[in-house]
């Protein structure tokens, strides 16, 4: 096989952590690829996550739970949903799907998806980072999930024994033992959870950055060009793009909060929404924490990483052309300030950041292929999980692509699963 892939031309739209995966994953396999994104690799919703395998969040985000807590985590002014009232009207067509999903039936069918592909995915990625010589960018860190209530006690035991029956291995600790283990944080925090088999990356932007590249020494092509519509020309695909038209012999939709609008023109209405999240990253204090912790009231995410410490939170669905709102910054500031034992670096020198997920109201993402096109095949809306998830959805529609029999049951990431 020559470095670029002598078969057939396929043309990966999208150069986020899941695209540039999935280019990988097909290269490996013979075919020539080529990635196109208007931005360059990794300089999306991949730059800004919490950089660390989620796999224990094997619940859908719409449960009956969570839209019990959803009014007051909204009316709080820190909380982490938002809902920019100017963006509402827009929004509550999505909103009705989302409350429909929390149905007893569909949370479990969702339960059951996600921890097949949250099963896979450290496996998965040791298998992609072992093929371009880059292991060292996975860790073996453990994650904390803290309380800094007594009140969630209960909370805290239910969800280990609910993760338990999963095969997901959460370890109750004390207060005292989460301080042996984590001294960055401070004295506030009454118990949490140990997740002992969580894995982080050193950085996501570099890790992408590191997937290109490897990708563009094998003979890969990045092209720096926006799509804005596919079109299937006899047994291909045609692209059109701000740079030109592109003809391949298959096209993979990995655009991410983009990724619907490329769907819609070819007849799929897909009711994916944005998540856009915020991030601080403070870049003296990548050392702060010895792991990834969380916070179970306050629903943020603090990773130690090479380049500082990543402090990550909040669920505002505002589209994507909303500027950011300041103050979400500032409550991140809060939330991380009462947690850590030192608060250096939480003031200006700290890098703020907004991106956009992509969500569906099921919380599934989307991985099959066109039903009517055969050349094209999707690869999008993993909200939350995106890192998690792209190295096992790269095997995956890898496979669509090569007509290959895949690894895990599709039929509850198919495109056409919001059709009416």
């Amino acid at each position: 096989m020559t470095p670029g892939g002598t078969g057939p031309r396929v043309a990966v739209v999208g150069a986020g952590v899941v695209g540039m995966t999935a280019a990988l994953a097909l290269q490996r396999r013979g075919q020539a690829v080529s990635v196109l994104d208007p931005r360059a690799p990794g300089e999306g919703a991949s730059y800004g996550n919490a950089g660390f395998l989620a796999t224990e969040l094997i619940d859908p985000l719409s449960t009956p739970a969570m839209l019990g807590q959803a009014p007051r985590l909204w009316l709080d002014p820190h909380g982490a949903v938002a809902l920019p009232l100017r963006y509402l009207p827009r929004l509550v067509p999505w909103l009705a799907r989302f409350v429909a999903a929390a149905g007893a039936a569909q949370v479990a069918k969702g339960r059951q998806a996600l921890a097949a592909l949250n099963g896979a995915a450290v496996d998965a990625w040791r298998r992609c980072l072992a093929d371009i010589g880059a292991e060292e960018e996975l860790l073996p860190s453990g994650y904390l999930l803290v309380w800094e209530s007594p009140k969630g006690m209960a909370q805290a035991r239910a969800q280990a024994e609910h993760l338990g029956r999963w095969g997901i291995d959460a370890q109750l600790l004390s207060g005292d033992a989460i301080r042996q283990r984590e001294p960055g944080l401070n004295g506030s925090v009454s118990h949490g959870l140990y997740f002992p088999g969580a894995y982080q990356v050193r950085d996501p932007h570099a890790l992408v950055r590191r997937l290109s590249e490897a990708f563009v020494a094998r003979g890969g092509v990045i092209r720096q060009a926006e799509v804005g519509r596919l079109e299937p020309r006899g047994a291909g695909v045609r692209l059109h793009t701000d740079a030109g038209e592109l003809d391949a012999d298959r096209a993979v939709v990995a655009a991410g909060a983009w990724s619907h609008q490329l769907a819609r023109g070819l007849g799929l209405e897909v009711p994916l929404e944005t998540e856009r999240g915020y991030h601080l990253t403070l870049p003296e204090r990548g050392q702060a924490l010895r792991q990834p912790v969380g916070s179970a009231e306050r629903r943020f995410v603090m990773t130690p990483m090479s380049c500082g410490l990543r402090v990550v939170g909040f669920t505002e669905l505002g589209g994507l052309s909303l500027a950011p709102v300041q103050r979400r910054y500032a409550s991140l500031r809060r939330h991380a300030g009462a947690l850590l034992a030192n608060d250096r670096g939480l003031d200006h020198s700290a890098e703020e950041w907004m991106g956009f997920r992509p969500t569906l109201p099921d919380s599934l993402p989307v991985i099959d292929t066109h039903p009517a096109c055969p050349a094209v095949h999707f690869a999008f809306g993993h909200q939350h999980l995106g890192l998690t998830q792209a190295a096992i959805t790269a095997e995956l529609v890898g496979a669509l692509v090569l007509g290959e029999a895949p690894a895990l049951d599709l039929a509850p990431y198919r495109v056409t699963r919001f059709q009416r």
